[in-house]
This record gives C-alpha cells, sequence and structure tokens, in this order.
C-alpha cells in the first residue's frame, strides 16, 4: 500500500511500501493531525477579519455612514434590486456601493449612472475566486468611496447562500434577496445565511401566476430560522412592494432598526 511521508521543511515523497511488517525511524518524518490544523488555521482566519472588520466599522461611524451587507444567491434579482433602489434613493441619501464579483464588471457597469458611488471589488485571485467578501477585501475597496460625503453604503456580495454569511465585513446590518424561483426550502437547506440576516427580500413575485408557489410557504419556511427579520416581498421588475423596501433603507440609514 502507498503512503506519503512529508518533512519538517514541507517537502514530500512516497512509499511505495506497507508499514504493518516495516520498521524504521519516524524521527524525520510528522504525521499532521488535520482536523486541529484546520481549526486553527480557520480561527486565525476569522480574528484577522474581525480585527478588519471592526476597523471598517469604525470608518463607516467616524463618517456618519451607515452600512448593509447584501447577499443572494447568484440569480435571485440581487443587482436589479440594487439598481431600483439607487434610481428611487440617490436622489434623497447619499449612497455608496461596493460591487463584489468574482470576476467582470457586468454589475458595475449596470449600477453606473445611477446617482452612487461605484466601488468595484473583483476577487478573482488566479484560482477562481474567492466565494464571498470578507473584511480585508471591503477594507480594500474603501479608498474608492469618498466616505465624507455618504449617508450609506451598500456591499453587494458575492452571489452564495453559504459562505457570505460567516464573514463580518464591518456592516451594521445584513439583508438578503431571495427569490420565489429559488424554490420555497432554500431557508431550510441553508439556515446559516437566513438566520444571519435582518431583512429578507422575496423577490420576483411577479412571476408567481406561472409558478406552482406559494407565499406563505416561502415566509413559513423563513420564519422556521429566523423569527424576527422583516420579510418583504418584491418585484424589483415591476416595482410591486419596493415601496416597503425604500422605506425600510430610509429608516436603517437614519439609524432606526425595525
Amino acid at each position: 500500500m502507498g503512503r506519503f511521508h512529508r518533512h519538517d521543511d514541507g517537502t514530500g515523497h512516497p512509499h511505495d511500501h506497507d508499514h504493518v511488517s516495516h520498521e524504521h525511524d519516524h524521527g524525520d518524518h510528522r504525521h499532521y493531525e488535520t482536523g486541529k490544523q484546520r481549526i486553527d488555521v480557520l480561527e486565525a482566519i476569522f480574528a484577522e477579519n474581525d480585527v478588519r472588520a471592526g476597523a471598517n466599522r469604525a470608518a463607516f461611524e467616524s463618517n456618519g455612514i451607515r452600512a448593509l451587507n447584501l447577499m443572494s444567491s447568484p440569480g435571485s434579482g440581487k443587482t436589479t434590486v440594487l439598481a431600483a433602489t439607487l434610481d428611487e434613493l440617490a436622489g434623497q441619501l447619499a449612497i455608496g456601493v461596493i460591487e463584489g464579483d468574482i470576476a467582470t464588471d457586468l454589475d458595475a457597469a449596470k449600477l453606473s449612472g445611477r446617482g452612487a458611488q461605484v466601488s468595484l471589488l473583483n476577487t478573482s485571485n488566479g484560482f477562481g475566486g474567492e466565494c464571498h467578501l470578507d473584511a480585508p477585501m471591503v477594507n480594500r475597496a474603501l479608498p474608492g468611496l469618498d466616505l465624507p460625503g455618504l449617508d450609506l453604503v451598500i456591499i453587494e456580495n458575492v452571489g452564495n447562500l453559504v459562505c457570505p454569511a460567516e464573514f463580518d465585513v464591518g456592516e451594521h446590518a445584513k439583508a438578503m434577496v431571495y427569490s420565489v424561483t429559488e424554490g420555497e426550502d432554500k431557508p431550510l437547506k441553508y439556515p446559516v445565511m437566513f438566520r444571519s440576516v435582518d431583512v429578507v427580500l422575496l423577490n420576483k413575485i411577479d412571476l408567481i401566476p406561472y409558478l406552482d408557489v406559494e407565499v406563505d410557504s416561502y415566509i413559513a419556511h423563513v420564519r422556521e430560522v429566523n423569527a424576527t427579520a422583516t420579510i418583504l416581498p418584491v418585484s424589483a421588475r415591476t416595482g410591486a412592494g419596493m415601496g416597503a423596501w425604500f422605506g425600510w433603507l430610509r429608516r436603517f440609514a437614519d439609524g432606526v432598526v425595525d
């Protein structure tokens, strides 16, 4: 049976023999406890992230800014919601957007010219790209915004229902866009995401007549994992229900928590 050993210097080599009957000195070899190492690494990553998140939050607060982390799965309509939001509120509030994407500036281009400052943040790293934004990434995007002139910063996270919920990026609240086309079971399958948010926009309700869905079931499943989040059925395409979202954001920007 083949084995692989790694030395203290990081090099390794295979042993094509069975260790049951073979004896030799293991002093030069180290058998790693990968589970323990993984825990240690994750703890270090989260600790560093939390330090940067605190710095981001301090930068927002010193400039009188409220920051919102906007999350969703890919294709939920998050950018369409954000575009409609800028069209409605950019003349009332000074808004900055940190636009997170693995690659391309497609979403940033959709948001440009709508009265907001937009700072693009690509997570591509040569190995495919990060599936979420973390606090150090957001910190690097801040120089792209004129913070003293802003009231509200919306951080559009990478489309993903898992990783983004685990990282504090310095926001004051979390929101997510959840489309009726995703199926009513998503809150139960991805409870960490739904549990972490303060407001859920149930988007694409204009498609309900063409789908076999019941809004009450979607809301009930959100409530199973999050009893307190504000749930707003909306259609970013038609504008249905969006007034409630705009009102929530105005109150949030004023420091009022629903």
